[in-house]
């Protein structure tokens, strides 16, 4: 089922092992522990590694009890010889304690019940249910085909869940004598999106009610006989759907376009569905960009959601908007608020609106105050906030840095002070030093300061020096911030003797809008000038050794490889450059969602005149290569497709450039198999190695 591999894909299927449920609770595991114990050379070598790494729990899903006291949380555990993961689910009282786990296995999706007297959650794509202390676990639905999300509604006497449908035809469909035939049919560019082909299939909500003792075995198909996806592909997130207090009325997030005409737009919009009447209503109708995220205020009567108002832009501005149900009247609470406003929860008395935003590098909690406009920051520092849930007064945020993975906090909704309340990987914190993380505000060619964040080794010694690596961003609308990487790992990095140089170059969000929208067009134009002239000021420092540089970077950060390496003028010393854009022409005519290059690079390489943009193209300057430079992608990346690899490697080798093309055959635009990982680090770092030291 598409919306579940793409949900295990976004970290939700999660958790630490603790077995089967035991027939005397005093026995279940409490304290939190690591997932995979070190080894004793792990401990006395005091690094982070590539295996250590893997043995990081990662937090998941969370949300706070209705009462408040409890935080229910999911944490993914990984065993690297069985090249899987294995999921769990915690709880943790809201004031601190020992964690307990609950229950463990392919489990998903964890939910208070309204009454919170018993916890939702998804075993083999069915719903279950257990009493909080995990006991009592009893299967709810029987739904042919399984289901891949569900939400209780506020009083708990019905949900709604997603399952797929299928309402296309495939070949089988037309030539039924022909069953193990395996062709592919298109005759529009949805045909396959990120890491899929298309599977004539579309995520559907379904509702229905809950009868004690009875399980669910088919719903109400809310979206019956439309050919769309709610949630949205291809992450399918939770957060595009939500109940309204008193259960009759459901707001999803659905782009009702087909076809070509779906891969050329992002207008998506916020639907209302009545229970009572059956009808559906679009509350942002005419409104052209992405439209999604919706969530009521406690009484009813509004909805707050984030919109974007280009269309075909998907880095634009996340506005924060408000809508009064009764009157339609539509307000923007962000209009002075040059930055985007991210995952939005209400406060319990309506007077509040808590959301995350990129600011500098960072990821913060911003509140805003409908009644009088203000927005305001809650908490600063030098981490990121990656997601909230809030009951009665209790807010609790996920949070990380690029010094350690995501834990959970207890935030004061009015003064932001902080509580640590997780501590999934403190086991291995202990025992590994990490790099001096150092923010550095370096002069641009046009005068403009850059925000870069620099990585030292965790036994960093001014009077040595060391090899330094240029990160170069993706997206290109992705924010520098403090995020922990379970591939990128700057940490990891520094401890193989590194000092890594990460840049906020023009495009990257968190600076204003319009520093975010420059790079548009210009690829190889200021941003370029960006991360040279970050890299120029670095190298100077005495403890670097500018002989001996590097770049690297994953999707637009692989296209800045490949652009610097014809235009470096001998800086760098290694490339690394992971599915990037080589040859603008071709990654026109082969990508998917199409209003990204129409907006991003102006439009296709036929028009008449042709975009500036093409002029940026890296295939246009191979002759300027001169850099050992090792190439990666996956087989199963849609969005740049793994021919632009093959076409700058082989490009390298016509050339004479030393150079080596890592090729993963099902993975996509990311690696996220265990051992695929650690064979890309060992890659990684071996190349590295080979050229820079």
């Amino acid at each position: 089922m598409k919306g579940k591999t793409l949900l295990m894909m976004s970290a939700v299927w999660i958790g630490t092992s603790c077995g089967p449920e035991p027939a005397d609770m005093s026995s279940v595991r409490e304290n939190q522990s690591e997932c995979v114990p070190l080894t004793v050379e792990e401990i006395q070598t005091g690094r982070m590694t590539p295996e250590i790494l893997w043995k990081l729990g990662r937090i998941g899903e969370f949300s706070v009890s209705p009462d408040g006291e409890t935080v229910l949380y999911a944490v993914t555990c990984y065993q690297l010889e069985e090249n899987k993961g294995t999921s769990a689910i915690w709880a943790i009282p809201s004031e601190g304690g020992s964690a307990v786990c609950l229950n463990s296995g392919n489990v998903s999706n964890p939910r208070w019940k309204p009454s919170g007297k018993a916890i939702g959650y998804i075993s083999e794509g069915q719903i279950w249910e257990m009493a909080p202390d995990g006991t009592d676990r009893v299967q709810i639905s029987d739904i042919p085909g399984g289901v891949n999300g569900f939400e209780y509604a506020p009083a708990g006497e019905k949900l709604y869940y997603l399952k797929d449908v299928k309402m296309d035809q495939d070949l089988h469909d037309v030539y039924p004598d022909l069953p193990k035939s395996e062709a592919i049919s298109a005759e529009s560019l949805d045909y396959r999106h990120w890491d899929q082909w298309h599977d004539y299939s579309y995520s559907h909500l379904f509702i229905s009610e809950i009868h004690p003792g009875e399980k669910i075995v088919q719903g109400k198909d809310i979206m019956e006989g439309e050919a769309f996806d709610s949630p949205l592909a291809p992450y399918f997130e939770s957060s595009e759907i939500a109940w309204s207090p008193d259960g009759q009325s459901i707001a999803y997030t659905c782009k009702k376009l087909k076809g070509t005409e779906a891969m050329l737009s992002t207008n998506s919009d916020i639907y209302l569905y009545s229970l009572p009447d059956g009808s559906t209503k679009n509350l942002t109708e005419g409104m052209p960009g992405y439209d999604r995220n919706p969530s009521f205020s406690p009484d009813g009567s509004k909805i707050a959601f984030q919109s974007m108002a280009t269309a075909g832009y998907e880095s634009d501005k996340e506005r924060l908007m408000v809508t009064d149900l009764a009157s339609g009247s539509m307000t923007d609470l962000s209009v002075d608020f040059d930055q985007s406003s991210v995952g939005i929860v209400w406060d319990p008395s309506g007077k509040a609106l808590y959301f995350t935003s990129v600011i500098q590098g960072t990821i913060q909690v911003y509140k805003a105050e409908p009644d009088s406009g203000k927005i305001s920051p809650l908490t600063s520092g030098v981490h990121d906030y990656t997601g909230l849930s809030m009951s009665g007064q209790t807010l609790v945020g996920k949070k990380e840095s690029m010094s350690g993975a995501a834990e959970l906090y207890v935030l004061n909704a009015q003064t932001g002070e902080e509580r640590p309340l997780t501590q999934v990987n403190q086991n291995i914190y202990k025992h590994i030093a990490s790099g001096k993380v150092e923010s550095r505000w370096i002069t641009s060619t046009d005068g403009a300061k850059i925000l870069t964040w620099v990585v030292y080794p965790p036994d960093f010694d001014p009077a040595k020096k060391y090899p330094a690596l240029l990160f170069c961003e993706g997206g290109p609308q992705n924010a520098v911030s403090q995020f922990f990487s379970y591939r990128w790992n700057f940490q990891l990095m520094a401890a193989k003797g590194y000092i890594v140089v990460a840049p906020n170059r023009r495009g990257l969000p968190g600076f204003g809008q319009a520093w975010t929208d420059q790079i548009a067009g210009d690829y190889g134009g200021q941003n370029m000038d960006d991360y040279l002239s970050t890299m120029d000021a670095i190298a100077r420092e005495p403890y670097v050794d500018a002989q001996r540089l590097g770049a690297v970077g994953a999707s637009y950060g692989a296209y800045s490889v490949f652009w610097l390496a014809g235009h470096h003028q001998k800086r760098f010393k290694a490339f690394i450059a992971h599915c990037g854009m080589f040859n603008l022409e071709s990654q026109y005519g082969s990508t998917e969602e199409y209003w990204f290059v129409n907006h991003d690079l102006e439009g296709p390489y036929w028009n008449d005149p042709k975009p500036k943009s093409y002029d940026f193209s890296p295939h246009r300057y191979v002759q300027y290569w001169d850099t050992p430079i090792l190439i990666i992608h996956g087989g199963r990346d849609f969005r740049i497709p793994y021919t632009e690899s093959m076409q700058a490697f082989n490009a390298a080798q016509l050339r004479g450039i030393p150079s080596k093309f890592l090729f993963f055959p099902e993975e996509s635009h990311w690696v996220t198999r265990p051992q695929n990982s650690i064979l890309w680090q060992r890659e990684f770092f071996g190349w590295l190695d080979r050229w820079l030291k």
